[in-house]
């Protein structure tokens, strides 16, 4: 990750206090305590100005409630809408994919079934082994779930035209409540829309890049070897550098550094959007059976992008303190 020479330890110690310095300044200059919710949405110029530009996150309260999926999206019309179709299924032994385990960035074993059969062990969980999520980042809304797109849309209009784009990727999440999502980044515009239940996030803004720890971990895969036994199984490829610290439970002893972090938690709920900014760090819990669908839309590679590539070069030739 690190292409610059390492420096002495006296100018890592100024380059800490500079970023000290910044993380309290951008908290008391343009950040929030809380993830503000507006009950209203925005014009696509303001929305643009006041949340966009500042690179700030906002929950639109209400803003997908007039989709029919909100009312319709039951189990029973799911399964009748889309139950014989194949779907793509992450599972997992702990709920967590993606993710660091055992000195490895662990992914989860993808499975095909029929929807129904999916939607037969969110009624009963534990008739299966494992945790079972449908989270495949691949416009799966589109691809795999085009039954449903009449209840729901296939962009956000006046975020589409904040932005002057049309979304790259609409993806369809349904899962377990143990299913968690680490803690990680995206370089997209994300406008994340719950149709039901209720999503749980933890924040971090880019200026707290500093204090998150990483790790380069060789990937590998979660596989069912026998009924309710995963094993990690080495998987081909470079070293995945993937952030080691766990939000909810952050070992301060092992990464000191995250104590100077300033993490801003938020619940989105059914009819709800959180316009989740690129670059922000994030980590998801959810409802069990929780339904929503969120738009990416490619960040603009302009003098933010350039601001956060410079500030993650200090940040690796900072000593963790």
């Amino acid at each position: 990750m690190n292409n610059l020479k390492q420096i002495n330890p006296e100018t890592s110690g100024h380059i800490r206090e500079c970023l000290l310095e910044l993380s309290s300044e951008a908290k008391e200059l343009y950040l929030n305590n809380e993830v503000p919710v507006l009950d209203h949405i925005p014009t696509p110029l303001e929305f643009y100005r006041d949340w966009v530009a500042p690179n700030k996150p906002v929950i639109f309260c209400g803003a997908v409630k007039h989709w029919p999926a909100v009312r319709k999206w039951s189990i029973d019309y799911l399964r009748e809408r889309v139950g014989s179709k194949n779907v793509s299924v992450a599972v997992t032994p702990n709920g967590y994919a993606d993710a660091p385990n055992s000195g490895y960035f662990v992914m989860p074993e993808e499975r095909t079934m029929t929807f129904s059969s999916f939607l037969d062990i969110m009624e009963a969980p534990s008739s299966q082994p494992g945790v079972f999520y449908v989270q495949k980042q691949n416009s799966n809304f589109t691809e795999e779930f085009s039954e449903l797109l009449c209840d729901a849309a296939v962009d956000v209009p006046w975020f589409s035209e904040a932005l002057g784009k049309a979304p790259d990727t609409v993806n369809f999440w349904m899962g377990d409540e143990r299913a968690v999502t680490s803690m990680h980044k995206d370089h997209y515009e994300n406008i994340y829309c719950v149709v039901a239940g209720h999503k749980d996030f933890i924040l971090l803004p880019p200026t707290d890049a500093p204090w998150v720890p990483y790790a380069n971990l060789p990937p590998a895969t979660y596989k069912e070897v026998t009924p309710g036994n995963f094993e990690i199984q080495k998987a081909e490829g470079s070293d995945v550098p993937w952030i080691c610290i766990d939000p909810i439970k952050p070992n301060l002893e092992l990464y000191p550094q995250y104590k100077h972090a300033s993490p801003v938690r938020c619940r989105v709920s059914a009819g709800d959007a959180l316009y989740l900014p690129s670059l922000w760090f994030h980590h998801v819990q959810q409802s069990h059976g929780c339904l929503a669908v969120n738009f990416w839309y490619d960040m603009d590679y302009d003098i933010k992008y350039s601001y956060y590539t410079f500030l993650q070069n200090l940040t690796w030739q900072m000593k963790p303190s």
